[in-house]
């Protein structure tokens, strides 16, 4: 029997024929390979888990999210056996094996494929996606657990102290923003994100990710992301913004609009006697039946005849759908109460780029879904669509992931 990262005599390896249908009809092997030649990261040896495949790995990994190395790459080659396109055994890498090819990979790959290929995926046509004319789109942060390694705290750090005197408390946090990502509300497809450290403010990252706003699309917000020069960078996207401000900030009424909503000016903060031109924009006040206070939002859409006040009141609920979205990938696609598994930085951000990816494949799937069936991608299951993709996974075996050349022509670099 052969050892693990040895050649069969036959020339032909096991991995060469492991089949990810699911995962490449999103990320297809010619994309993944120039990704691989983009970032440098293609093998210059001829290796039991070559380049392609450590990707298809990364991915394979966070889809079955809780199981060992070695189970993972079982199951990405049981099918095989089952359909007598193998006959002989194949010895599994060890997890020291696996580990080494996830550091050779290293984040960047990842990185690439995500900006290539996470975008905004709904049609005109797929209920709850839009608004009138607008893409429906939502901001929001969030953060990981990660192993509690040194690596890990030295990059990310911890969360606040307790209180009550401990030194060390809770595990080394690793902050996402883009989950403030950017969010597609009616799909929930993540079409940016940004990775930093605990310390990081999400105004901060939410900069790396507003990049991704187009003419069209609307961007719903919470308080928390409330700044004027933030504000004032989403817009210059050309994007319209609808955000919740706090209740303590001051609101002029410029002028009172026949919808109940008012124009009004928003200023920098340094500027307290407002001795600068503020910048215009719309606000909307309501009330929620059963909850205290007032809900004050500010908009850049100045004209109430384009969006009455009252569609604007209701349509920021779907901010909620980035809750929904986070729900998905934290407590069904990686587990709940999951800490990822990488002990080093690089690492947990290739981990969490993994996630990313496999979330977007199975919501494209679901899209596709919703367009044939005429439905909204909001009444499919997305933990019956994760079921029917791990299950198609470990069932289909058809392609090689490593470049096929003419004999004489050896193995790319």
């Amino acid at each position: 029997m052969a050892r693990a990262g040895q050649l069969k005599s036959s020339g032909e390896r096991l991995s060469d024929r492991v089949a990810v249908e699911v995962l490449t009809q999103a990320f297809p092997q010619s994309l993944v390979d120039e990704v691989l030649a983009e970032t440098g990261r293609v093998q210059q040896r001829n290796r039991l888990l070559p380049a392609r495949l450590e990707v298809y790995f990364v991915l394979a990994m966070c889809l079955f999210s809780g199981q060992s190395y070695e189970e993972v790459a079982r199951l990405l080659t049981v099918g095989l056996q089952g359909a007598r396109r193998w006959r002989t055994s194949w010895v599994v890498p060890s997890t020291a094996a696996i580990w080494k090819v996830r550091s050779r990979l290293g984040v960047a790959p990842l990185r690439q494929l995500f900006a290539r290929v996470c975008r905004p995926v709904a049609t005109p046509d797929i209920q709850g996606a839009f608004y009138r004319d607008w893409r429906l789109t939502a901001i929001d942060g969030t953060t990981f657990d990660l192993p509690d390694t040194k690596a890990n705290v030295e990059a990310f750090g911890r969360p606040p102290r307790s209180g009550r005197g401990e030194q060390d408390v809770g595990y080394p946090q690793l902050r996402m923003v883009g989950l403030v990502g950017l969010v597609e509300c009616g799909t929930h497809a993540v079409f940016d994100a940004a990775i930093g450290a605990l310390r990081t403010g999400e105004q901060a990252l939410a900069r790396a990710v507003l990049v991704s706003l187009r003419p069209g699309m609307l961007l719903v917000a919470d308080r928390g992301f409330y700044g004027v020069d933030l504000w004032r960078t989403a817009a210059a996207t050309g994007a319209d913004l609808l955000w919740r401000v706090r209740k303590d900030l001051v609101l002029p009424v410029v002028e009172q609009l026949s919808d109940g909503s008012y124009l009004t000016e928003i200023f920098d903060r340094s500027d307290i006697h407002h001795t600068r031109r503020g910048v215009p924009v719309r606000a909307v006040e309501y009330t929620i039946a059963g909850h205290e206070g007032v809900y004050r939002l500010i908009t850049t859409i100045l004209d109430p005849d384009k969006a009455p006040a009252a569609e604007l009141a209701a349509l920021y609920a779907q901010r909620w759908e980035f809750e929904s979205t986070l729900d998905e990938i934290k407590t069904h696609l990686c587990g709940s109460h999951l800490v990822l598994r990488s002990q080093h930085p690089d690492g947990a951000e290739q981990e969490l780029y993994g996630f990313l990816l496999v979330h977007h494949a199975i919501r494209r799937l679901m899209h596709q879904a919703a367009r044939q069936a005429e439905r909204d991608p909001d009444r499919i299951s997305f933990t019956r669509s994760l079921r029917v993709v791990r299950r198609q996974v470990t069932d289909q075996a058809a392609f090689s992931p490593r470049s096929t050349r003419p004999r004489g022509q050896g193995h790319p670099r």
